[in-house]
């Protein structure tokens, strides 16, 4: 069976030369790919970030981890795009989702699914070099790549999912490990390219995988946690995650208290949901859903809280150098 390819959500968390040499360190380790997350109110901008970690590394995939079309426009994130490919070509492509930090931090909802349909189509399209209209006048790129930059929408829920088989080069998956959750999202993933009379072969899908590092009882204290108040861990940053738990066997509602979850019940969440305990069982968890689900590229999505969102995931890329890698490997 193929290696499973890892990917890391790497945060906008210390200054830019010194984040830059932390994406050096994680080439370093060994991850595959490398997603920096796209929070303008953080101070510091992800593409400049993606652009430095370009020229300092030699073979990692680097994406933002998640761009959205109501903060950023359509064209902007477009010709940032091709600049990105300019410097690393080939190892770049464009990450876009419905917003949720970055949107509410300019006072706007997350982006639904027809504006993000209408983003996609217009990003590929200009990335195409075809001309778009905004406005009266046609827009195009007056520099672009022999090649378009790819174009991957992160999606939570089944509509959305629907949308990335529908219009998008590939498709970020939040749903969680369980096979049966997997395997109902695979469904909405192919309804939507069935829609389009699109084929899903050779269809980039990367799942995004919470990672909650620590002892064995690590799944059950996420799994019984708050994001933040009045916002069950369960809940971030989609309460869509509810609903391929449900998928998977495990109803909650969306306003439930953490804390009310009996541990027995909470350790089979955690399971279903991410990687959570010592490195070890995590890799082993991973070679599971290969198994079971065909699971064969991951983005690994540190567990944190509102207040903890910036931590820079040293312990994380240590224990995937010494432990988990060679495990996947092996």
């Amino acid at each position: 069976m193929p290696r499973i390819r890892v990917d890391l959500r790497v945060p906008v968390g210390r200054p830019l030369p010194e984040l830059a040499a932390f994406i050096v360190r994680c080439e370093q380790a060994g991850f595959d790919g490398v997603g920096i997350h796209d929070h303008p109110s953080s101070g510091r901008d992800a593409y400049l970030a993606l652009a430095l970690a370009c020229r300092a590394t030699q073979r990692l995939r680097l994406f933002p981890a998640t761009s959205s079309p109501l903060v950023r426009h359509p064209l902007v994130l477009a010709s940032l795009a091709h600049s990105l490919d300019e410097i690393a070509p080939g190892r770049t492509y464009l990450t876009v989702a419905p917003g949720f930090i970055s949107t509410r931090s300019i006072g706007k909802a997350r982006a639904p699914v027809a504006v993000m349909r209408e983003a996609i189509r217009d990003i590929r399209r200009l990335l195409a070099g075809e001309s778009v209209e905004f406005g009266p006048a046609p827009t195009r790129l007056r520099n672009r790549t022999a090649t378009p930059t790819p174009v991957y929408l992160l999606a939570a829920g089944p509509r959305m999912i629907e949308l990335a088989g529908e219009a998008a080069d590939g498709a970020f998956l939040m749903v969680g490990l369980h096979s049966a959750a997997i395997r109902a999202a695979l469904r909405h993933l192919e309804q939507g390219a069935a829609r389009a009379n699109r084929s899903l072969r050779d269809f980039p899908v990367v799942f995004v995988i919470t990672l909650g590092l620590g002892s064995a009882e690590a799944g059950t204290r996420w799994v019984r946690s708050w994001f933040a108040p009045g916002r069950p861990f369960l809940a971030y940053p989609s309460a869509s995650n509810l609903h391929w738990l449900k998928e998977a066997g495990f109803e909650l509602e969306q306003n439930h208290d953490p804390a009310t979850i009996p541990e027995d019940r909470a350790r089979q969440i955690a399971d279903a949901f991410g990687l959570f305990g010592p490195p070890e069982n995590c890799a082993e968890r991973l070679l599971q859903a290969r198994e079971e689900a065909g699971v064969e590229h991951v983005f690994l999505f540190p567990a944190h809280d509102l207040e903890r969102g910036y931590d820079i995931p040293e312990a994380e890329v240590e224990a995937f150098e010494r432990i988990i890698r060679p495990r996947l490997e092996g």
